[in-house]
């Protein structure tokens, strides 16, 4: 039960729920709107992931001393996690904008092949190799992926 002594892990928890629930008053003062879901809702503002990391990285330097090596871990890992926190969040908008462009498209695609059944054999082919094929740059890098990926699995993890 020594867990239950662990005050940097206790005090990690603590922050994301703090972090998560202090969000609807905050969100209240700025919309005037009670909105209780955004007590398990991912973004916003504080950051969750943020709050839990910097606790635990403060509480293992308050436990153990800020010029320890396990503080100097708890510290970087802090850093990468806020990091990637905002730049994911950064990411993933960009991949919405991306994938709601790509619904257009392919509903773009369904109306233009409706017609398909009246052409001949012939004009399906060419507008299928349009469709699916690649510019020789995206080959070339595809390939310089797949040897690189393949590179550093071996290299590292297999």
């Amino acid at each position: 039960m020594a867990i239950l002594h662990n005050a940097p892990l206790w005090v990690a928890i603590f922050s994301i729920f703090f972090a998560q629930f202090v969000k609807i008053p905050i969100h209240y003062l700025a919309t005037r709107q009670v909105d209780w879901k955004l007590s398990t809702s991912t973004g916003g503002m504080p950051s969750s992931h943020s709050a839990a990391v910097s606790s635990l990285a403060t509480a293992i330097g308050f436990e153990h001393g800020f010029d320890s090596s396990i503080f100097a871990v708890a510290a970087v890992f802090a850093i990468i996690v806020m990091f990637d926190a905002s730049g994911v969040r950064f990411q993933a908008g960009q991949q919405a904008v991306v994938i709601n462009q790509m619904r257009t498209d392919f509903r773009n695609f369904i109306q233009t092949t409706r017609d398909w059944p009246q052409k001949d054999e012939q004009q399906k082919i060419e507008e299928l190799k349009t469709l699916l094929g690649h510019k020789p740059s995206e080959v070339y890098a595809g390939a310089l992926t797949g040897i690189l990926l393949s590179s550093l699995l071996y290299a590292f993890i297999l």
